[in-house]
């Protein structure tokens, strides 16, 4: 089978972090290649250079057997390669077509309806489903990444890289999606896939090339892959894919939701008279498109969100938890002096879990800068707790010292998932704990999860896996456009059935 792309001995660094050394690899054209590493292995920095993003230190890039410069994402569209980010770029105020149109070169005669003409064909022979005047605002996740995939096959994209394109679909959705890459790979097209789940590219892929500390290990035919397997090529050694799901013990009522409705500043109710119980010693999934609430929804119980007249949010404290705090109100810090062990990994990592600019070591004292005596702080508990945190969730940094910021994705996850984990909570949320985190950090961070349930914490956690939320949880309450669409028993319900009401509003019973 005839190359698209061929990467020679290409090496790219970052100041002293190395994140791709003499890689060498292809991609096959009409395949769909799956990229597979841990955290931090190079995976997106790799695709990033064939997208114009990087331009490599060292190496060279053939594309259709002659060797081809990249230096922005011009040349790349040139070279008929177009990435779809896993953040989409897309003026949410224009329509469909507007956005497609955004780029053309200059000196042609613009003519939108051409655009549309030309943006429909490609959908029917791909079997997308877009609405061409239809605004970005409107969308779902869904239908914004078809438009940045048909916005790049509009501009003659050959090679297609996606990165993380089944992140906050439904199973539904993730099928339609499937279906339309098989369609590209049939029309001799190479499609490029960055993800982390495992059964999706045993589904889809024809070949998977893993990257380990930003090396390349090698390049398996699908085939012959295994779960277990892939892992094993991505770590380095064997690693246990059991999620070990215990009964709940002795649960108690801990948290307490009643009529929670809450409007943004639009004055638009973005969840409507949700109410549900939480107890100690479980985890309580929540399931829904991203943007249905969920964010919301913690950020109300940790005490960030304004809530309307008529909600009720209540904490039961103690050991046989019969004593009523009324958490309404309260800010974090009031929480926190209240003796309530609440601890939240909300969904925009550094935007509001921790501070950019700050290393691990300071970061850790966000939980506990104002439990010392006197004016100086002392740093020694959080450069050890920061110093555990590495060493348990293996977190690639320089240094104690070094700006979160400058860490790749996953890495920060990691720093606030340990933050998060070591102030011994009695509530805890997680909202997309593991996402953009390899499959042996996830697994890790399951067990975390599973420990803390044992010890009898209530957790809450938001997950976009259906897989990992039926293995993981012991109750599902799935969110459909700001409303409560029922609450499963996790043990007996289906992905199918979760999928569905994600999607479709109806009245369940609640378990």
């Amino acid at each position: 089978m005839e190359n698209a792309v061929e990467l020679k001995n290409v090496t790219k660094t970052f100041g002293l972090i190395t994140a791709n050394n003499n890689v060498s690899m292809d991609i096959r054209r009409g395949e769909i290649l799956a990229l597979l590493g841990e955290n931090g292995s190079g995976k997106t920095t790799l695709m990033n250079m064939l997208g114009g993003i990087y331009f490599p230190d060292k190496g060279e890039i053939f594309v259709n057997g002659k060797q081809v410069e990249i230096t922005s994402p011009k040349d790349s569209y040139a070279l008929g390669i177009g990435m779809v980010h896993q953040h989409f770029k897309l003026v949410d105020v224009f329509t469909a077509a507007e956005n497609i149109a955004l780029g053309l070169e200059k000196g042609k005669k613009f003519n939108l309806n051409a655009v549309k003409e030309e943006a429909r064909a490609i959908c029917d022979k791909y079997g997308f489903e877009l609405h061409m005047d239809q605004k970005v605002y409107q969308m779902s996740v869904s239908q914004k990444q078809t438009l940045e995939i048909v916005k790049v096959l509009y501009r003659g994209a050959d090679i297609l890289i996606l990165d993380e394109p089944t992140a906050v679909l439904t199973p539904q959705e993730t099928e339609k999606l499937f279906a339309v890459i098989r369609n590209m790979k049939s029309d001799n097209k190479s499609v490029v896939i960055i993800t982390h789940k495992l059964k999706e590219v045993l589904e889809i892929s024809d070949r998977v090339a893993i990257l380990r500390k930003g090396e390349h290990i090698g390049t398996v035919d699908t085939k012959d892959a295994t779960e277990s397997s892939l892992t094993e090529m991505m770590v380095g050694e064997k690693v246990e894919l059991n999620i070990n799901r215990i009964p709940p013990v002795d649960p108690k009522k801990r948290v307490e939701v009643e009529h929670l409705t809450i409007y943004d500043e639009q004055n638009v109710k973005v969840l409507d008279d949700v109410s549900f119980t939480v107890n100690g010693g479980e985890i309580f999934g929540i399931a829904g498109i991203s943007g249905n609430g969920q964010k919301e929804l913690l950020e109300a119980i940790a005490g960030l969100q304004k809530t309307a007249d008529g909600s009720r949010i209540v904490y039961f404290a103690g050991e046989k938890a019969d004593k009523e705090m009324n958490l309404l109100g309260m800010t974090p810090k009031a929480i926190r002096d209240e003796g309530i062990g609440l601890a939240f990994v909300p969904e925009d990592r550094l935007g509001m879990g921790l501070v950019g600019s700050m290393g691990m070591t300071d970061n850790m004292m966000l939980k506990t800068y104002d439990s010392g005596k006197g004016i100086v702080v002392d740093r020694s508990i959080p450069r050890r707790r920061a110093e555990m945190i590495r060493k348990r969730l293996g977190v690639v940094t320089p240094g104690l010292n070094t700006p979160v910021s400058r860490l790749s994705g996953g890495n920060v996850q990691k720093v606030l998932v340990g933050r998060e984990l070591a102030s011994n909570p009695t509530v805890l949320m997680m909202a997309y704990a593991v996402r953009g985190l390899d499959i042996n950090t996830s697994y890790t961070i399951y067990n975390l999860l599973n420990d803390e349930k044992k010890k009898g914490v209530a957790v809450i956690y938001v997950g976009e896996e259906l897989d990992v939320l039926l293995e993981l949880c012991d109750r599902i309450m799935v969110l459909c456009g700001g409303r409560q669409n029922g609450i499963l028993d996790a043990r007996k319900t289906t992905k199918e059935e979760v999928g569905l009401l994600m999607t479709n509003l109806q009245e369940r019973s609640r378990a």
